[in-house]
């Protein structure tokens, strides 16, 4: 029951128009810098802190890597409730003029489509979709061990967090094999 409502509330905290993300996205040795700050192993803690399952705790782990020749980051990991343990997956890069990629499987399975984004300064900001479900995911690195993670979603005409992680880093240095993923 727990590995669902983690599924549930990771897969409801889909993606939105956000003000922004749609517009160009120029690539930069600014946004490319960024993304080498998530190579590495992470872990830490999170919380589902709306809907049903407001205060269900969980525990995540993820390695992270910079595409191979591309402007982007991959992670690969899971996430933890109890005994029970949910495999996670992003993979997003620049495509043209903005940020497209997908979480676990994507929209057209049981994950979520990236659908824009945007680099500024310590943060990155992707716009996430699935089906009726508009949503963001902000990640900030806000010291070069500590990334927060928060992901809302549209309810009406305001952006309402759903998910909080705190992740520590555990190991520097990217994961090549996962990047080229």
């Amino acid at each position: 029951m727990l590995k669902f409502a983690l599924r549930l509330a990771l897969l409801t905290a889909a993606a939105a128009p956000i003000s922004g993300l749609a517009g160009k996205a120029e690539a930069s040795e600014k946004e490319r810098r960024f993304f080498q700050t998530v190579e590495g192993s992470w872990s830490g803690p999170g919380e589902i802190v709306a809907g049903k399952y407001k205060g269900t705790k969980f525990v995540c782990n993820f390695d992270g890597g910079t595409p191979d020749k591309k402007i982007g980051m991959a992670l690969d990991g899971s996430c933890r409730v109890g005994v029970f343990t949910q495999p996670m997956k992003a993979n997003v890069v620049l495509t043209g003029s903005d940020y497209r990629g997908t979480f676990l499987d994507g929209a057209a399975g049981k994950g979520l489509d990236v659908t824009g984004g945007k680099v500024m300064g310590k943060d990155v900001v992707f716009a996430l979709h699935r089906s009726s479900l508009s949503g963001a995911m902000r990640a900030r690195i806000s010291d070069n061990n500590t990334m927060h993670i928060t992901i809302s979603v549209q309810v009406e005409d305001d952006m309402v967090p759903v998910i909080g992680m705190k992740l520590k880093r555990t190991k520097s240095g990217g994961l090549e094999a996962i990047a080229r993923q």
